[in-house]
């Protein structure tokens, strides 16, 4: 059972696990880019190429979009899943709403 599934349940431990996950996408950017400084930093000292540590800072952000870009995708299917719940299908969306949607599409 992976997180998302124990988060659905009921109860403080669910919030909790909740709150976490979403809490995970900041730590998670800082760690990347701090390992990739902490890595071009390593590469420069080695090396003595001062573009080696530029090297490891991009490798850093490079990884804090990767891990972005992964979370994005897990919201999305969290959203469509919801967009497709019976309970939500009576729900009408007004005109103006509709065409500030279709702007971001």
């Amino acid at each position: 059972m992976d997180n998302s599934e124990f988060a659905k349940g009921k109860g403080k431990i669910g919030k909790t696990v909740e709150g976490a996950e979403k809490l995970s996408l900041g730590i998670s950017i800082v760690v990347a880019i701090l390992m990739g400084i902490g890595i071009g930093i390593w590469l420069n000292k080695t090396f003595h190429h001062i573009w080696l540590l530029w090297l490891g800072v991009i490798w850093g952000v490079a990884a804090a979009g990767m891990n972005i870009m992964i979370a994005y995708k897990k919201l999305k299917k969290e959203l469509d899943e919801v967009k497709n719940d019976p309970k939500y299908k009576n729900y009408k969306i007004k005109k103006e709403e509709d065409d500030l949607l279709d702007k971001f599409e």
